[in-house]
């Protein structure tokens, strides 16, 4: 994510110590490594909601710069949190955690969504929009004229505190993977994913006001029982909503972040909610269909917490996946230094992403919230620097979506500087620099936009260098070698 000098070489080449042939070119590390960036509430950005244009955008620049910083690859950032948008939409409102107002537009104008997009791709972190389906208010307003509870009320139902999109209503559906597609068609995302909100989570004695719809459901014949009635509506949600994103934009991965428990006693000794009955998320099937690219199961409890172990979940779930989709351990940075039985400490977080590094089948983490690693909350951004974040990493190829590699780019070296060209650059996300010295090696991931690396003037010259294409989708190209 960052140019290295000579300087800085020397330093970085013990990673790769283990190469034994010199001829040899180690593969780049691969995992993922994302962050969620929470809108709602002004959780993680922007800090309050009157910020101006400019203020905004200086607090957005400083989340990716830290990412990139930090060597983590994928941001998750919230645009629509209650069916309402941090990007200009003919369909939704303004979100009022932007502006302060629900429909009113940043002034002076801009497009989040897109800064965002920009300069996320700018620092090589891919960048994936993360909508909530079903949640239209986490109040009782006022809202604008085009919000949802305005334009279609019959779509909408008063649960709680909130007002709650109906998921099981084939209408409601409809609109909510149109505003889907209309992102996916307008901005170069690498994403789209969802977290555990389908159905709300449930209120003690209140039951979810869709009792008109499964009686339409069983006079027309339908047999489900009413839970299970709900559960095939957010399942159907789901496979149209994969089907959406590899149709409208092949190169984009679907990914979803359930709650960290499929149910009870999967694996055994496991306690705790039952989202298959409370939620009416069956989240092991999606992942068994292979409709998610991805998945997040959020293991926010500590290691040493037996009724809901995190190594025993992730193990559970790394084996529930018979299409070799990408399992990613959701770990909740929220809980550092809280007061409760779950608290954690960074020491806790580190222990972690050992075991996820450990556990076979198990593919990165992505880690809730943003705003814990701006703050360095406990030293916990630092000793990821320092530790298990201390080299650049790739995603992992998602090869069942495509697994053709790119073309490789023409290198050049000269003036002590590396330099390539691509014959098709659009289809490049990253590069990946190889250079060798004394048999040793280190790599370096490269944002697209750039074309050339200089390598500074020292005693320690690389008497091999690499560079290597990697596509939308993690493909990586042969290499490109050349000797200085």
């Amino acid at each position: 994510m960052r140019l290295f000098s000579l300087l800085l070489f020397c330093l970085s080449i013990a990673r790769f110590s283990s190469a034994q042939s010199a001829s040899e070119i180690p593969p780049v590390p691969r995992e993922f490594r994302g962050a969620w960036v929470a809108t709602v509430s002004n959780i993680d950005w922007p800090s309050r909601k009157n910020l101006s244009t400019q203020e905004q955008q200086r607090e957005l620049v400083a989340i990716l710069d830290l990412a990139a910083e930090l060597n983590l690859n994928a941001i998750m950032l919230q645009i629509r949190p209650a069916a309402d948008a941090f990007y200009p939409s003919a369909i939704e409102p303004w979100s009022v955690w932007l502006t302060g107002e629900q429909g009113r537009a940043p002034n002076p104008p801009w497009d989040p969504l897109a800064f965002a997009i920009g300069h996320a791709h700018a620092r090589g972190l891919e960048l994936h929009a993360w909508v909530n389906p079903f949640r239209a208010a986490t109040s009782k307003g006022p809202f604008a004229t085009n919000h949802i509870s305005r334009t279609h009320p019959e779509l909408v139902v008063s649960y709680g505190n909130y007002l709650w999109i109906d998921p099981t209503s084939e209408e409601a559906q409809r609109h909510v993977l149109r505003v889907i597609e209309d992102v996916l068609r307008r901005y170069d995302l690498d994403g789209i994913v969802f977290d555990d909100y389908f159905f709300p989570y449930p209120e003690a004695g209140v039951s979810f006001p869709d009792d008109g719809g499964y009686q339409r459901y069983r006079s027309g014949g339908g047999t489900l029982s009413h839970d299970d009635w709900r559960r095939d509506r957010v399942n159907t949600f789901v496979r149209r909503a994969s089907e959406l994103v590899h149709r409208t934009r092949p190169q984009a991965r679907f990914g979803i972040s359930p709650f960290g428990i499929w149910r009870p006693g999967h694996p055994a000794g496991i306690q705790g909610m039952d989202p298959y009955v409370q939620l009416y998320a069956d989240s092991r099937l999606w992942l068994a269909e292979g409709w998610v690219d991805w998945l997040g199961p959020q293991l926010y409890w500590p290691i040493d917490k037996d009724a809901q172990s995190f190594p025993k979940l992730l193990e559970w779930w790394a084996q529930q996946n018979p299409r070799n989709r990408h399992v990613v351990a959701g770990t909740g940075l929220y809980r550092l230094g809280e007061s409760s039985a779950n608290a954690f400490d960074a020491k806790e977080v580190m222990d972690q992403l050992a075991i996820v590094r450990r556990t076979r089948g198990a593919h990165g983490e992505v880690h809730y919230r943003m705003k814990e690693l701006m703050k360095d909350t406990l030293g916990v951004a630092t000793r990821m620097k320092s530790g298990p974040y201390r080299f650049d990493a790739l995603l992992p190829a998602a090869t069942w979506l495509d697994d053709t590699p790119p073309r490789g780019p023409v290198v050049r070296f000269e003036n002590n500087a590396l330099s390539w060209q691509h014959p098709e650059p659009d289809d490049v996300r990253a590069w990946v620099v190889y250079a060798r010295t004394g048999g040793k090696w280190w790599v370096e991931v490269v944002p697209a936009q750039r074309r050339s690396l200089p390598l500074g003037n020292g005693a320690q010259k690389p008497d091999l260098l690499a560079v290597t294409a990697v596509d939308r989708l993690g493909n990586e190209s042969p290499h490109a070698i050349v000797r200085p």
